[in-house]
């Protein structure tokens, strides 16, 4: 098996970084920055992200495990003193796959020329710095609202833990395969209407969002952020493609969400299903 690894870069995920390269590779695993089987993320979520978008384009080939060493490991399994035990069962026993639906988000310029496509793991946003984000929603092909305020966040389900769950979304369970639609400070009052609450949409919905006015947009898609203008429309969807997580063992997503929000003191993983 071919296997890669991506540190945070302080000293201490740089060791465990190190120590997990030495001994698989003693163990006749090959190291492969260009095309691994296996990535290893050593840190947080940020780095974690940082590894999905770096192989976003090997998804149905590549399967990605976290070991924590950040404040926040929501997608990091094992602990710093568990990296033994994940080495021996890296080296000895086939993983179970794991996947989580995706966000795509497809942006069209009025040209036509500049047409791009994202895949987000937790969400993307949309805000501007020339007053309110003015958008016309679409689900499914008919016109929902017009929404004004700070912006939108479009999540995933195991995004909808990050910055939508801030923005008072619901969390929901990745086996759900479905986007959220959450509004950042909408303007709501005898002139302006939203509805106000986050929206959940199911695969077969998808979601166009148009500028309302000529505007440029700060985008962001998980952890990077562009500034775009002339935008013609913005197109919102559960993917097609999946990322997919390498299991040692089980991991329900429930415990994880209550050890990274309610439990204190050690993580504890238990349960039999995701």
């Amino acid at each position: 098996m071919k296997f890669m690894i991506v540190s945070k870069g302080d000293m201490r995920s740089n060791e465990i970084q190190e120590t997990i390269k030495r001994y698989l590779t003693e163990f006749d695993l090959v190291y492969d920055i260009e095309e691994p089987d296996l990535v290893i993320s050593v840190g947080g979520d940020g780095t974690f992200l940082e590894a999905f978008h770096r192989y976003v384009h090997r998804l149905d080939r590549t399967a990605f495990i976290g070991v924590h060493t950040g404040h926040l490991g929501f997608y990091a399994d094992w602990l710093p003193s568990e990296v033994e035990k994940l080495i021996i069962e890296i080296a000895k026993t086939p993983y179970n796959v794991v996947e989580y639906p995706l966000l795509q988000v497809d942006i069209q310029s009025q040209s036509g020329e500049e047409n791009v496509c994202f895949l987000a793991l937790n969400e993307a946003t949309i805000k501007t710095a020339d007053g309110s984000v003015v958008l016309d929603v679409e689900i499914k092909g008919e016109h929902f609202e017009t929404f004004r305020g700070d912006g939108l966040c479009i999540s995933t389900p195991s995004g909808s833990t990050a910055y939508n769950k801030a923005l008072g979304g619901g969390i929901i369970h990745p086996s759900i395969e479905a986007i959220q639609l959450t509004e950042m400070a909408s303007i709501n009052n005898r002139v302006f209407r939203t509805i106000g609450s986050p929206l959940i949409l199911p695969k077969h919905h998808q979601c166009i969002l148009k500028p309302a006015a000529d505007q440029s947009f700060l985008m962001t898609v998980d952890h990077l952020s562009k500034q775009y203008s002339e935008i013609k429309s913005i197109r919102c969807r559960v993917a097609d493609e999946k990322v997919r997580f390498a299991r040692y063992r089980p991991v329900p997503f429930w415990n994880r969400v209550r050890d990274s929000f309610i439990a204190e003191g050690d993580k504890t993983f238990r349960g039999q299903h995701d």
